[in-house]
């Protein structure tokens, strides 16, 4: 493959998060969002809960978070903004995986867990895995948590 192709490969998703609720869609920091869609285009790739957030005029603003400080990568590579008054994102909650072929979502020890298709992986800071397939619905949250993305696979 040539080099001109390897880096507009490099640019291209994989794969896609589509936020399913309105709050879902409002989770996610405007800057990471292509017409409302989190294209994830490097494995693995972390979420987690944004922590440095702000009031302004009663809503939730997102503080700039910088990407690397003194050397060191980022906990996560999407900050979500959890809008809620009980808390459903862990500041560590999931990683989805690209491993021989196969994608995975993997719970890092989230407080409240991950579901796809509506089965409990994780929470109660308990790991978890599952194979992640296109057009499973991921809930990252509670029970009743409004957080609820669909995975879109783009390489099928």
């Amino acid at each position: 493959m040539n080099k001109k192709r390897q880096i507009i490969k490099s640019f291209i998703p994989k794969a896609v998060l589509k936020p399913m609720t309105e709050e879902a869609f409002r989770a996610v920091p405007p800057n990471y969002r292509n017409d409302g869609l989190i294209g994830i285009s490097k494995f693995p790739f972390r979420i987690g809960r944004e922590s440095r957030i702000k009031r302004v005029k009663g809503e939730l603003v997102r503080l700039e978070r910088p990407k690397y400080k003194d050397g060191v990568e980022p906990t996560n590579d999407l900050y979500l903004i959890d809008h809620g008054h009980k808390l459903n994102i862990s500041r560590i909650h999931l990683k989805i995986e690209l491993v021989d072929g196969e994608y995975h979502i993997v719970d890092r020890g989230s407080v409240c867990g991950t579901k796809v298709e509506g089965e409990n992986i994780g929470g109660d800071e308990q790991l978890g895995r599952a194979v992640l397939k296109d057009g499973d619905m991921v809930s990252i949250g509670c029970y009743s948590t409004p957080y609820v993305y669909e995975f879109i696979c783009l390489d099928i």
